[in-house]
């Protein structure tokens, strides 16, 4: 472990920095225990309450847990902290990075629904796509939800859970915007169940293919909403 000795600035930060890093990077890994306060002062070449102000701005920022007569130890991954200070209603360049995001990773996420969805899970899809409520952002999120919990995969799911809350604001605009757009509505529609066939024969290829024509659809669409509003 390659650690650097503290010099002037506020110490406590500069540790706090270096400890953070090295949990980010994955040199520290989930789970694990820190070293002993004693251990870090003489890995760092500082004192006692500089080392535990650290500690204690970790423990702040949710990436350690101080368990009272065992330690510290890194805190479990949790996806929701990825975009914990994203605003609620994106600028066009906010929106242009949560689509660069969305299509690496939905895409994907399509195409191991196609591999591992259940009949559960496509009746769960087929009940979110003929039964329409008055909250159209609200169908459209329940729609992406179900996709993700046909892969298995826990984080896919808090992916998509964050990305929904992250962007609301401005789907529940969204929305609102194409309401009289008969043909936009209708091509939304058409997207969602090409989608939904594609996973439900089993075709990870077409899955891929139909979820980025989708997404990159709405992206247009959702920044000619925020053109609008602003």
């Amino acid at each position: 472990m390659l650690i650097e000795k503290i010099s002037t600035k506020k110490v406590s930060d500069t540790i706090s920095e270096q400890i953070e890093k090295m949990i980010l990077d994955g040199s520290i890994p989930a789970g694990e225990k820190l070293p002993s306060v004693r251990e870090l002062c003489e890995m760092f070449g500082a004192g006692r309450s500089a080392v535990r102000d650290a500690i204690t701005v970790l423990k702040g920022k949710g990436l350690v847990i101080v368990k009272q007569g065992e330690g510290t130890y890194v805190s479990k991954f949790d996806s929701r902290k990825i975009f914990s200070h994203a605003v609620m209603l994106p600028n066009a360049n906010d929106i242009t990075e949560l689509f660069q995001v969305r299509k690496i990773v939905e895409t994907g996420m399509a195409e191991m629904a196609a591999c591992n969805r259940s009949e559960n899970d496509l009746k769960r899809m087929k009940i979110i796509l003929s039964t329409q409520t008055d909250a159209p952002w609200e169908d459209d999120y329940q729609f992406h939800l179900s996709i993700a919990k046909a892969t298995g995969n826990a984080l896919l799911i808090q992916f998509v859970q964050v990305i929904s809350t992250t962007i609301k604001h401005a789907m529940i605009d969204f929305h609102q915007f194409i309401k009289r757009d008969t043909e936009a509505i209708e091509i939304i529609a058409e997207h969602h169940e090409r989608i939904f066939e594609s996973i439900s024969s089993g075709t990870p290829n077409q899955s891929n293919e139909y979820m980025l024509q989708h997404l990159t659809f709405v992206e247009s669409i959702l920044h000619k909403s925020l053109q609008q509003n602003n």
